[in-house]
């Protein structure tokens, strides 16, 4: 199960691997948090089932979070990944997908959490970036970490040419972790996570 804001990119990554029989997973639905997005467009093409379920159709967010984690529920998934979805869910999604709800962030966590992961990097001087994969609790970006990649940072870069190899990266990572714990499992033991 994969859920999106925007375009989809690291969905479509998802896709592709499911594609191939030996990856050993598929997404099973993907949810939108609003209508118009090629995310939706991207699982529609593949034959994925979609449904967008929008914080403003619902009288409060508490009510929202209850209806989001109703729709990812009925599809009864093992993994439930953000990919690029940017709503913050509520304590009753986060009860039901208690370690298995997956998120991946632009830098190399605990650094620079939040929305501006490689700008800040930049903005510090760091010379190593990156993308980490964790699964999300109730704080920003403050889950336990399931995987991180590194990517070096260039002395001529910009934020968009750091960004982009990070997207890169961060894709790569995406499809070969979630492959490896669909396949093996995973346990999580305080912050540490072990995958088969």
């Amino acid at each position: 199960m994969v859920l999106v804001s925007g375009s989809g990119s690291n969905l479509q990554a998802l896709l592709d691997a499911c594609g191939d029989p030996a990856y050993g997973a598929q997404v099973l639905a993907v949810g939108a948090d609003r209508h118009g997005t090629y995310g939706v467009e991207r699982a529609e093409a593949a034959g994925v089932a979609t449904f967008v379920e929008r914080v403003s159709d619902h009288p409060d967010r508490a009510a929202w979070d209850s209806a989001l984690t109703a729709a990812v529920a009925a599809y009864e998934p093992d993994l439930v990944i953000s990919a690029g979805f940017l709503k913050l869910v509520g304590p009753t999604f986060l009860e039901e997908f208690t370690d298995r709800y997956v998120n991946t962030h632009n830098s190399l966590l605990p650094s620079f959490a939040g929305i501006h992961g490689p700008r800040d990097a930049l903005e510090y001087g760091v010379k190593v970036a990156g993308a980490t994969l964790f699964f999300v609790d109730a704080g920003v970006d403050t889950g336990p970490i399931v995987a991180q990649v590194a990517v070096e940072v260039a002395d001529d870069d910009t934020e968009e040419t750091l960004t982009e190899r990070i997207k890169q990266a961060e894709r790569r990572q995406l499809v070969d972790v979630v492959g490896a714990m669909v396949g093996r499992g995973w346990t999580i033991d305080g912050r540490k996570v072990t995958i088969g």
